[in-house]
């Protein structure tokens, strides 16, 4: 007897607490449902929304100039148009700057397609020609967007009139990375999470970048955008085709393509004591490049915007003489 109201007083417990359990992650979805449609105003487009094989894809543009900057941003970025508004805003007086945002990313849709690299690239490129923005293009990428990088100058060197790496990757550096097997479901997890409404718990630093670079209306942008898109599917099957398309780019040899790859000190990335030297074994093969290494974090234009963006013009308007 004593073993029997054992068992049912656990088991009315256990119902309790899945009762409480059940009862919080319905108030969770439906708090973050309602203040998802709060934050309609805050997660209208920045850039123009182009149509891309029956998709949207948002392109930011500024600036004027002979020369066009086109910023390709890391993995999983929430929102490029706001990552790299630490430096864009010192160039626009005299370079148009782009910022283009892969589907899954920002403003643009997401749409579960293929994320091989010359997926990446037609899309990138579409999206550019949608927007009326012709080649040739400086790039800017940094860090995974370094190989779509190369693999537009590999493939279309007409259109690439330089690389300007912003700790960028090189293929090598996914020698060191785990592969891509479990990126789709750990992704699927994280935004199935953030999806119920889990994000709205955590403090606005989990979704952050760091720096003081945004005003707090673009703070505000931003982690209203990480709540909606944070760890959705495109970003994960580029996570789980990143080795594969790094070996691709590898397998192409190294691009004939003028360079400036500014370094970070490796904190951040995956392989920080091996960093500088993989970059530095890259450029070796390439004839017409120049390193400049600084001595910050992985996303060095948050931390050296000023100095970053001085040597880009001072480097662009040396090569027009």
């Amino acid at each position: 007897m004593k073993v029997a109201k054992r068992k049912k007083k656990v088991k009315r417990i256990l119902l309790i607490f899945l009762a409480i359990l059940g009862a919080f992650l319905l108030f969770t979805f439906v708090r973050h449902r309602i203040m998802l449609a709060q934050e309609k105003d805050l997660v209208k487009p920045l850039g123009q929304m182009v149509e891309v094989d029956g998709h949207k894809m948002c392109v930011y543009t500024e600036g004027a100039g002979d020369k066009t900057l086109v910023f390709m941003s890391g993995s999983g970025t929430i929102t490029p148009i706001l990552d790299f508004k630490s430096i864009y805003p010192k160039l626009t007086d005299k370079y148009r700057i782009v910022v283009v945002e892969k589907f899954g990313y920002g403003y643009s849709e997401q749409v579960d397609k293929p994320r091989d690299v010359a997926s990446l690239l037609a899309d990138t490129r579409a999206a550019l020609a949608g927007a009326g923005l012709e080649a040739p293009y400086i790039l800017c990428p940094h860090s995974y967007s370094g190989i779509e990088a190369l693999y537009w100058a590999q493939t279309y060197p007409d259109e690439v009139e330089a690389i300007i790496g912003l700790d960028m990757c090189v293929p090598e550096c996914y020698d060191y990375t785990p592969d891509g097997t479990f990126a789709v479901p750990y992704y699927a997890l994280l935004h199935g999470l953030l999806d119920l409404g889990i994000g709205r718990y955590l403090p606005d630093s989990t979704f952050l970048p760091s720096g003081d670079f945004l005003s707090e209306e673009d703070r505000r942008k931003w982690v209203a955008l990480g709540n909606r898109n944070y760890a959705n599917i495109d970003t994960a099957r580029e996570g789980n085709m990143a080795k594969e398309n790094a070996a691709l780019v590898a397998s192409k040899g190294a691009p004939d393509v003028p360079m400036l790859m500014f370094l970070s000190n490796g904190e951040g990335t995956p392989m920080p004591d091996k960093w500088r030297s993989i970059s530095h074994k890259y450029a070796d093969n390439i004839p017409n490049t120049e390193i400049i290494e600084l001595d910050c974090a992985h996303y060095i234009f948050h931390f050296e915007s000023d100095s970053i963006s001085k040597t880009i013009d001072e480097h662009l308007q040396n090569d027009d003489h």
